[in-house]
């Protein structure tokens, strides 16, 4: 996919994008932008994409350049924005020109959001500022560039922050860059100043901030206090240019003096050195004077870096047999501490840290944006990869300080948002076992380790900071079973079979406790009512969670066969289970549930009807003739087959007759996606898709059937499960159908009313849609198995493609040409002792 190709696409249209932007109401989606190119217009209206480290916090470059979403003390804060901006002077003969480096503020600030009523006091939107602004997104790099006719200068702006894959200690370092690069395209010297100001937006309250001093730059600082240590903070700017000028502190005064002045010394390109005071400081700026000869160009690079130790994110309820804690040596910390405290002590060691190692950084990271760029898949399933790769920069995961992953399902506008590694959410979550593979296994570790007791009982969210928990809550039937096949897939992926040993005695521990809850009578379907993600019980036997049951079966006969123990138990349930859901659970077109009350351990208790007035008699009548509510009975559930794309997506293959799987997915396709939601009534959480925008519905009844209250979240849609079904129909052969799927969702998510970064469900940048990574395999085949050194291949898009490919030793391009297959290793290697092409054994 050529570059230049991408920045083409709009421009001719530009006016015309901004007049549909312009007229089209909420809801409508107008698609007239290219997939995975150029956002401008009123496509930047809600760009805002992440820099920042895995579970380190993040900041984000805003597609007019503008930086918002600070959220660097551990938690999400998505409207901070603070005045912070970067600035430019041209000296004139007669006039100096100045301009914040960014674009046009969008319309959405100026009134509405928050902090407007007064008129958005104390931010930067009322300075001058560029004319014309555009975004284009690389993961990790995203470059703005930026045009106004009074300047002779061509600008680009270029955050990033590193992202190796296989080195989760590099991607989840507290920092990011911005690199604003500036080109004289005249035939006359210009010469200009550079700025970064910005208030100090790590105080809190009047007291315990300042402005320190660090080499080429300053630190925004806040102490803690006894009563709130968490207060304690550091931002670090620096640059590396040895002209740099800092002004550690701005002028202390009412109003708004501070800012007044400091624009003061921007027009008129005052190098202002000014070191650092005692006392509270309002905010800092540093200056970089060049000049430039016609045609030459300069990149001053913008380091920054953070430290933010302490917390009192404190989630979960403790085991009720939980030892009482004395000492560092039982409890180093009842909060959750960020990794990076591990590795460094300060922000001056993370800052000397990040100076040592840009370039290397930035060279590596780089080549995993171009190895992830050079393919030939189609544009749409690009962009949809790349963008919710973001969610590994977001506050939605943490990590502590003993390296372990730990994962809210998504964030609200303030906090992170249902928390515990939630394994039903987390279960579509399909790129970090490639990325990082050794972080996914943390994740096993701690369900199997931590929150699984001895009867195999397995809590669905962990505390945090990780530890065990009291076990007086259901177990969720879908994370626990999906849970036995990500083992599975860990194992394959990694290839170390010791580690599968280690675990397994809590494998065959869970799976026990699965069987005993909710298939006593060994039917090989689960049939007691059973948790799972939509936050209910089904009652009866169900091909959701079924589908689940009988992939875990799988996985557990292929770990035990391969560790020598006795799985005759498991191999009885799969032949009974795979007969039960092709002739009692598939209606001939599509896979449903079986609502069951009768012949059950668990005692259905109907509703009350005293509970309502007697004008809703009938209505409780009929639910309780329903039987329990919220089920989806002869409902076409879009992820009704969920638990066979996980076993495919982990390499167990097809479970069940995938001709009957292959109808399910075409009907979802064909009755719950829908072009136009106009007129569907959704009376539960509306803005995932409306109005004129069209999406793929949780659920419908084409057969008739419909409950009076069927599941809570039946009339939604969901990015996460929009992914996964076209992944599946992708991997059954329905390329097309999938696609469709594909570019629907990313419709919604093209900047002009939704921010293309932040796929939010129960919160944003939320974890289900890192189902999208499921698009790679869906459309290849493409699985490395460790185990036996085995790469396996099977296009659906033909002879020829490339694609980008990540195991646990490396990554790279791996694909066919003319139908032979071919492997292009950028970092690292992959150990390959023999290839299969859909199925056929073929050589490199």
């Amino acid at each position: 996919m050529s570059s230049h190709r991408v920045h083409l696409v709009c421009r001719p249209v530009a006016v015309l994008i901004a007049l549909v932007g312009l007229l089209a109401p909420a809801g409508v989606s107008a698609q007239t932008r290219h997939y995975n190119g150029l956002y401008e217009g009123h496509h930047l209206n809600r760009v805002a994409f992440p820099i920042g480290g895995v579970g380190a916090g993040m900041i984000c470059l805003e597609g007019t350049g503008a930086i918002s979403h600070v959220s660097v003390r551990n938690k999400m804060r998505v409207f901070n924005e603070p005045c912070t901006f970067a600035a430019l002077c041209v000296k004139g003969r007669e006039k100096n020109v100045a301009k914040v480096l960014e674009g046009p503020v969008p319309a959405w600030k100026v009134f509405g959001s928050p902090n407007t009523g007064n008129g958005a006091a104390g931010s930067s939107y009322g300075l001058p500022r560029f004319d014309h602004a555009s975004l284009l997104a690389r993961f990790p790099f995203g470059t703005v560039t930026l045009k106004d006719k009074q300047l002779p200068l061509q600008v680009k702006v270029t955050g990033w922050s590193p992202f190796v894959p296989g080195d989760p200690d590099s991607a989840s370092l507290p920092v990011g860059a911005l690199e604003y690069s500036f080109k004289n395209s005249t035939s006359k010297s210009v010469d200009a100043v550079f700025s970064y100001n910005t208030k100090n937006f790590m105080a809190i309250g009047q007291s315990g901030n300042t402005v320190l001093a660090i080499r080429n730059g300053f630190v925004l600082h806040q102490e803690g206090t006894k009563e709130n240590p968490e207060n304690l903070g550091s931002y670090a700017v620096f640059a590396e240019d040895g002209n740099t000028v800092v002004d550690h502190c701005w002028f202390k005064g009412g109003w708004w003096d501070s800012v007044t002045l400091t624009w003061k010394n921007i027009q008129q390109a005052k190098l202002l050195d000014n070191p650092p005071v005692e006392g509270a400081c309002p905010g800092a700026s540093l200056f970089v004077p060049f000049t430039l000869a016609p045609g030459k160009e300069k990149t001053i690079s913008l380091m920054f870096a953070w430290y933010v130790p302490a917390t009192n994110l404190r989630l979960g309820k403790d085991a009720p047999d939980a030892p009482e804690c004395e000492g560092e040596d039982c409890c180093p910390s009842r909060t959750f501490v960020p990794w990076y405290v591990s590795r460094f002590k300060s922000v001056r060691e993370v800052a000397r840290y990040w100076r040592r190692n840009y370039d290397d950084l930035r060279r590596k990271t780089a080549l995993f944006r171009d190895a992830f760029y050079d393919t030939t898949l189609p544009d749409e399933v690009v962009e949809a990869v790349a963008a919710n790769l973001t969610i590994l920069k977001s506050p939605t995961v943490l990590r502590q300080t003993d390296g372990r992953l730990w994962c809210f399902e998504g964030c609200s506008d303030n906090w992170g948002c249902c928390h515990g590694s939630c394994t039903h959410v987390w279960n579509y979550a399909q790129a970090i076992p490639h990325l990082f593979p050794s972080l996914e296994r943390s994740l096993r570790q701690t369900e199997f380790n931590v929150s699984q007791d001895k009867r195999g009982h397995q809590n669905f969210r962990t505390p945090l900071p990780i530890r065990p928990a009291s076990h007086d809550w259901h177990a969720a039937s879908d994370g626990q079973l999906g849970g036995i096949m990500k083992v599975y897939r860990e194992w394959r992926i990694s290839g170390d079979t010791l580690w599968l040993k280690g675990l397994w005695p809590e494998v065959k521990a869970s799976l026990a406790y699965c069987i005993n809850a909710w298939d006593p009578r060994s039917k090989g379907v689960l049939e007691e009512p059973h948790h799972n993600t939509y936050d209910i019980e089904y009652w009866g036997p169900d091909a959701h969670c079924s589908s689940f049951y009988l992939g875990a079966l799988t996985a557990a006969i292929e770990m035990g066969t391969a560790l020598d123990d006795d799985v005759s138990q498991y191999r009885d349930l799969l032949a009974k289970g795979k007969k039960f859901i092709e002739a009692d659970l598939f209606n001939g077109e599509y896979f449903y549930q079986k609502i069951q009350t009768e012949g059950l351990n668990a005692k259905f208790n109907p509703l009350d009807a005293s509970q309502n007035g007697p004008g809703y008699k009938d209505v409780v009548q009929m639910l309780n003739t329903e039987g329990p509510k919220y089920q989806y009975g002869t409902g076409c559930l879009s992820d009704g087959v969920l638990g066979f794309w996980i076993a495919r997506m982990a390499g167990l293959g097809e479970i069940v007759d995938p001709e009957k799987v292959t109808s399910h997915l075409k009907a979802v396709h064909k009755y719950n996606l829908r072009r136009d939601l106009s007129d569907h009534a959704n009376p539960q959480r509306p803005a995932f898709a409306m109005g004129k925008d069209g999406g793929l519905l949780l659920c419908t009844w084409p057969r008739g059937g419909q409950l009076s209250i069927p599941f809570v979240y039946s009339d939604e849609v969901w990015t996460g499960i929009e992914y996964q079904v076209a992944s599946h129909l992708m991997l059954e052969g329905e390329v097309e159908k999938g696609l469709e799927i594909v570019r629907v969702c990313r419709d919604r998510y093209d900047g002009r009313i939704r921010n293309p970064f932040n796929e939010y469900e129960c919160g944003h940048w939320y974890a289900r849609a890192l189902s999208s990574y499921g698009l790679l395999q869906g459309l290849t085949g493409l699985r490395y198995d460790a185990v036996d050194k085995t790469l396996h291949i099977d296009s659906k898009i033909g002879r020829n493609f490339r694609c980008f490919f990540s195991a646990e030793s490396g990554f790279g391009t791996v694909g066919l040409k003319k139908g032979k297959p071919f492997v292009e290793m950028k970092l690292g290697d992959l150990d390959v002792k023999q290839v299969y092409v859909s199925g056929k054994k073929m050589s490199l």
